[in-house]
Order: C-alpha cells, then structure tokens, then sequence
C-alpha cells in the first residue's frame, strides 16, 4: 500500500517548493524559466528532474556528484511538439503508436507521438514493497483519436532512499474495441564518457554487435565515415571503448543480439568510465526483445546510449512493420515495460562487471 499525493502545475512556481519530505527521500515542484513545470527527487546520494506534465521525460539525473545527463545546446527544457526542439534530456518515452526516424515512406514524427506529449494527472506514491522504500512519480495521458487508437499510459520514475540505480517505467493499455499497435523504446541519453569502456554480455562480434549500415536523413555521411561502417561491419570491436570521439561524428548506431540474462530473466550493461566508477542499465529482454546503441559526439551533442531498450528497432513505421517488429495490443490489453537504470560508484561499477561477465 501506498500513500498518493496528488500534483498540479499550478503549484509550480519560480521558487522551488518542498511537497513531501521522507526521510532521506524527498520531492519539490518547481518551473522552469522557459515556463516549463518540473518534479525534483532527492535521496541521500542524489537527485533527478522530471517533466511530468511533458511526456513523463527525466530531464537530468546525478549521484554522488557525478552528472549522467547528455551535453547539449538546451540548457533547460523548452516547450515543444517534438523531442528535436528540446532535445537535452537524460531519458524519453519513445513511442508509442509510432516509433524511430521516419523514412520517405513514413508519415510520423521522429520517436513518436508521446516524448512531449502532455499529461492529464500527475502524483506521488511514498510506500515499501520487497526493495524496500520507495518514492515515485507517476503520470497520466489519455490518448483518443477518432477513427483511430484510443490508450492510457502510465510514465514513472521510482526512487529509493540509498540508491544511485532508479526504476523508469511504462505502463500502457489499450482502450480501444481494436487492436492497438505498440512501438516502445526506452531512450536513455547517457553522458558520453571519452575513454570509457562498454561492458556488455555479448560478443563484440558482427552477428552480436551489429552497425547500422542504413544512412538515416538526418545524417549527412561523408566518405570516411562510410568507409568506417564498413570497417565497423566486420570488426565492431573497434567501439568497446570510446577512445576515438572523432568515430563518433556523425553518429554511430549498432543492434545488439542475443544478450545474456540472470536467473532472473534479466540483461545488463554497463559504461565503465576512466574514474573506476560506471552507468548500469538492467532490463528484461522478455519486455524489451530489440536493443539498439547510439552514440555521438559531434560539436552540439555528445551522448552514450550505450544501450536503449525497445520492442522494435529505430528505422521507421513501415521498415519495422515490414520486419514483424510492430507489436499489437488486444481490446483491453495491457503491456508493461521497467528499467533499472543510473549511477555506479566504483565498488558497484566492479560488482556489475562481475555479474555481466558471468553472463556471456
């Protein structure tokens, strides 16, 4: 059982305001100076902002000092239709109807209707279950269309009193009489780290770890940087570690395959940076069956998404459509999607490795 508490934008103010205090944990409502409203988490090793009237998104996270967020020319989150005009947040909800960069033949925006899209409720749940703790922040949309889909989803952030790791989830059902197609993917832009090392269960091998060897619109390739794709193609090796920056101007994507798991039924990641301490991300492959890489470091924006948890791979509606990659939810189906995701100090960072070692 938890305790709720209701939120509004209008309680956003100039001023940050404290609403709740739990120990360690705590929450307080504040906006932005480009209007924008937002939630600030805080426990005893950090904080994270969220946007919960815009798309659920966690703007920035940091822990124990360390700032995991992407670099990018926004400085605070502007208000927008699509992801691109304010493109500068730790983690998104791409989705839901339609998902990644749309080709020639695609009618959608790029990652869907739902990154910005605002929200209907807002609240906080303080309780415990068997983690433990927990404060969370949870959103609401409701999306209908006449003569089309008709969904509730359910963004949130979970945060718990010590931890450096936090829970973004999704929870989306389908309203509708009709089937409703689903394309998810959890997009968490992660600092780039110059140096650091991607530690992952599986194989830096071409049928693993696979490049992208597609060229998207938005991409304005060059010679060297086809004639890379093609070195990447056979030996993708070569981006273990983030040595190189240059490699990553344009942008670099790779879908990995056939991810080791816990007992649990559980994949993990891991970006080990120089420091000795790390970005982990845990997910269920059941959940999320495609996971995709991007990585970039041009003059504007340097992110490591070292791994992006989806059910389906970011070419476009109908690409992903044509490859069986477009799910489907039955009248009154629901579908719901975790991640554990965030900060590891150095001792953390060592236990990942272990365990990810253990799994292939």
């Amino acid at each position: 059982m938890a305790a709720t508490i209701p939120l509004h934008p209008a309680l956003c103010g100039e001023a940050e305001k404290t609403v709740l205090t739990a120990g360690p944990l705590s929450a307080s409502l504040f906006r932005f100076a480009t209007g924008v409203p937002a939630l600030r988490l805080r426990n005893a090793r950090g904080a994270l902002v969220i946007l919960p009237w815009m798309g659920g998104m966690v703007w920035s996270a940091a822990f124990d000092g360390v700032d995991l967020t992407m670099a990018s020319g926004f400085d605070a989150p502007r208000p927008a239709q699509t992801i691109a005009e304010t493109y500068g947040c730790f983690a998104f909800h791409s989705g839901l109807l339609r998902n990644g960069v749309p080709a020639a033949e695609d009618d959608h925006a790029a990652h869907g209707e739902f990154p910005c899209a605002p929200m209907q409720r807002a609240w906080l749940e303080l309780g415990e279950d068997a983690g433990g703790p927990f404060l969370r922040a949870v959103s609401e949309r409701e999306y209908v269309m006449g003569f089309g889909a008709h969904y509730r989803a359910y963004p949130s952030v979970t945060l718990r009193p010590e931890a450096t790791l936090f829970e973004i989830g999704l929870a989306v059902e389908n309203r509708s009489g009709k089937p409703m197609e689903l394309m998810y993917m959890c997009h968490i832009n992660f600092a780039f780290a110059a140096g650091a090392r991607i530690v992952q269960p599986a194989p830096f091998t071409p049928e693993r770890t696979a490049v992208r060897r597609a060229v998207p619109a938005h991409v304005r390739p060059n010679p060297d940087y086809l004639a890379l794709i093609e070195d990447l193609a056979r030996d993708p090796a070569r981006m273990e570690r983030l040595d190189e920056p240059a490699r990553y101007d344009p942008e670099q994507v790779f879908y990995l395959h056939g991810l080791g798991t816990d007992a649990a039924g559980e994949t993990h990641l891991m970006l080990q940076r120089r420091e000795g301490d790390g970005f982990g991300i845990s997910y269920a492959p059941a959940q999320f069956p495609h996971t995709v890489r991007w990585i970039m470091a041009d003059p504007d924006q340097q992110v490591a998404a070292f791994a992006l948890p989806s059910t389906c791979q970011p070419e476009g509606y109908a690409a992903e459509k044509r490859k069986g990659h477009v799910r489907e939810l039955p009248p009154g189906g629901r579908a719901d999607f975790a991640v554990r995701t965030g900060y590891l100090d150095a001792a953390a960072t060592a236990r990942m490795g272990g365990l990810i070692s253990s799994l292939g």
